[in-house]
């Protein structure tokens, strides 16, 4: 029974129990309470101390410049390997010979490929000189065929002239003998006339009619020897025109005779150009038989061996890295830190292999880190969604270690504004951004 009716009375005294006068016969020490009282006053001063906001990401070491990245070295033509020069680990000048290659091509096994194909270009200069020559006399050639011929149609105009003066002369003749027989018939009928009514003679008759015949056949001459002058006219002009058409036609020959000499004179400078462009081509080509490097720097690693293997064009052989380079450290942040960053903000990182002792808060107080700043932020996010971040060294602080190496990994810091500890708490808690808002400054414009 558990008696808890208020109607039963029990004898139960808790004097006789143990565990309670154990209990209440202790008292607080005024030691206890000083104690939380302390740690209360420090846990509250620490609340006002000031706390860094910072960014904290991982990346790696990296170069400034892309010519100070590591690169691969890579053959511009197929080949043999011959010869090497360098291995792994060895230190290189610019121009220091790396590998030998030999010809695989037939077109270029001919070793007197460069002298043959040079005495193929003197050739076709030589032509392009007897084309010029060739051109050259037939232009003396042309401008003698129009001389000439200016002096053919001068003699052929010239002889037109005289025969139309001719036929003038002839038809002035032709009309006076026309009136002398207009007289001559008129002096005979006279005469006739006379002789019938008896004042002249038989014989006078006779005479007058007899020089009546001889005038007629002088029109008759006349006649013919104006229509022989007009003759003498169309084929004047027939002339001049066959000695025009003449001298055209020989012109138009040699100037085409001409242009046909200088579309061969043309072909043979393409062919000239082409010859020379052959000749650069097999002295360069042979000029990359030998692989250099192409700056100062360490061969890393040969990725092609063996006396006799075959590379192809464009085939990696080697990977060089530069002995000059600037150091800096690639971070990604994710898209809700990026409005935070801004060029210039303040870094703290700490490198793989140099140890450290970290305060994220109080970055002053870290030992092992170096510092950076922010020198740029990508526009763009990668396959990720992250944006990258590059550090620079800071050149007022402490200078990076002289034996990092480009590749390493990188843990960095970007610091931010200054706030106490009690905020910060209360920000994490409640999932707020830290504060990067700025204050704008006020100008005052000029007075005008």
């Amino acid at each position: 029974m558990l008696n808890l009716s208020p109607t039963n009375k029990s004898n139960l005294s808790l004097k006789n129990l143990t565990a309670i006068n154990r209990v209440e016969s202790k008292s607080t020490s005024k030691k206890i309470k000083r104690t939380l009282y302390a740690l209360l006053l420090i846990l509250l001063i620490i609340l006002f101390l000031p706390w860094t906001q910072n960014i904290q990401s991982t990346g790696k070491v990296s170069t400034l410049r892309p010519e100070q990245k590591p690169q691969t070295i890579n053959t511009v033509i197929s080949g043999k390997v011959e010869k090497w020069f360098v291995k792994d680990g060895d230190r290189v000048k610019k121009g220091d010979t790396i590998l030998y290659i030999s010809e695989i091509k037939d077109e270029y096994f001919d070793p007197n490929l460069i002298g043959r194909t040079e005495q193929q270009l003197k050739n076709k200069e030589l032509s392009v000189v007897s084309y010029t020559d060739k051109i050259r006399n037939l232009d003396v050639r042309v401008d003698a065929l129009i001389d000439q011929g200016r002096l053919k149609l001068q003699q052929a105009k010239l002889k037109m002239t005289q025969t139309q003066l001719k036929y003038k002369t002839d038809s002035i003749e032709f009309h006076t003998a026309e009136l002398n027989l207009k007289i001559a018939e008129e002096q005979y009928h006279r005469f006739e006339k006379l002789y019938k009514d008896g004042y002249k003679s038989q014989t006078e008759l006779e005479t007058r009619k007899l020089t009546l015949q001889r005038t007629q056949a002088n029109v008759v001459a006349t006649q013919q020897k104006m229509l022989q002058s007009r003759n003498d006219i169309l084929d004047a002009r027939v002339e001049y025109s066959a000695i025009e058409s003449k001298f055209r036609d020989e012109v138009s020959k040699a100037e085409s005779d001409k242009f046909t000499a200088l579309s061969s004179m043309y072909d043979a400078e393409v062919d000239v150009t082409k010859l020379q462009g052959k000749v650069a081509n097999y002295s360069i080509r042979n000029g990359m038989y030998f692989i250099l490097a192409p700056q100062d720097g360490v061969v890393t690693k040969v990725l092609s061996s063996g006396i006799g293997e075959t590379i192809k064009q464009g085939q990696p052989i080697a990977t060089i890295m530069p002995s000059v380079y600037d150091l800096v450290v690639e971070m990604y942040v994710k898209p809700v830190d990026l409005p935070i960053i801004s060029v210039g903000n303040k870094v703290r990182i700490q490198f793989d292999g140099w140890p450290a002792i970290v305060f994220s808060g109080w970055p002053n107080s870290s030992f092992g880190t170096f510092e950076g700043e922010v020198f740029a932020v990508d526009n763009f996010a990668d396959e990720q969604g992250n944006f990258r971040v590059l550090i620079s060294p800071d050149k007022k602080g402490k200078p990076w270690p002289e034996a990092l190496r480009v590749g390493g990994g990188a843990s960095a810091m970007i610091l931010l504004k200054d706030v106490p500890i009690g905020y910060e708490l209360w920000r994490l808690i409640n999932g707020f951004p830290p504060q990067f808002y700025k204050q704008k400054t006020t100008t005052k414009k000029a007075d005008k």
